[in-house]
């Protein structure tokens, strides 16, 4: 016989007692619908203290700026790159960013993501500084998968795939770089 209603209840609590406040809140709203716990003895079903919150540490409002990121700046790599735009324009990448095909970005299977780094068209010598963002390439023999916007500027948006070499980049330098580049964009636009 399957249990009755109290009895589906009662197996609801036995991880910890639902709080008061819960079940003050159910009988003045006349339901029999009960809360269930998130996990049988779990940490969670209880709230933190107030004293515990109320350090000036834990505070957002007192947070620190994310200013570093990963020094990738020993890598070094050779290989064949390749672009990616339209279809993926909007998705999500790896990094929870929605991947922007104008923006200068790029995906690695092995570097950190937020990472920086310098990719050189060895055809013609251009260079362009993208964050990694996103993973891949998952075509075989790429290493590298540059955003439609980073392509443009390697001169590679025809041919859709070329030979690059890849540098790493320490924070400072790839905010020197980009600053170098913004510059240059504005002075191509003048």
């Amino acid at each position: 016989m399957p249990p009755s209603g109290g009895d589906q209840a009662s197996a609801l609590r036995t991880g910890s007692q639902l709080t008061t406040a819960n079940n003050a809140a159910n009988q003045g709203r006349g339901s029999a619908r009960l809360a269930a716990p998130l996990a049988y003895d779990s940490q969670l079903n209880t709230l933190p203290s107030s004293a515990s919150n109320s350090s000036d540490t834990s505070s957002l409002a007192n947070a620190k700026p994310i200013t570093s990121g990963p020094d990738v700046s020993d890598f070094e790599q050779q290989g064949r790159a390749s672009w990616y735009g339209r279809g993926f324009h909007g998705r999500k990448t790896a990094s929870g960013e929605r991947y922007d095909m104008h923006a200068l970005t790029a995906a690695h299977r092995t570097l950190p993501l937020a990472s920086w780094v310098r990719v050189t068209n060895e055809a013609n010598q251009k260079t362009v500084v993208v964050k990694i963002n996103d993973r891949g390439p998952y075509a075989r023999g790429r290493v590298i998968d540059l955003s439609y916007a980073a392509a443009a500027v390697l001169g590679m948006r025809g041919a859709g795939v070329g030979k690059v070499k890849i540098e790493g980049l320490s924070q400072q330098e790839a905010r020197a770089a980009a600053r170098d580049q913004s510059l240059a964009s504005n002075n191509a636009v003048d």
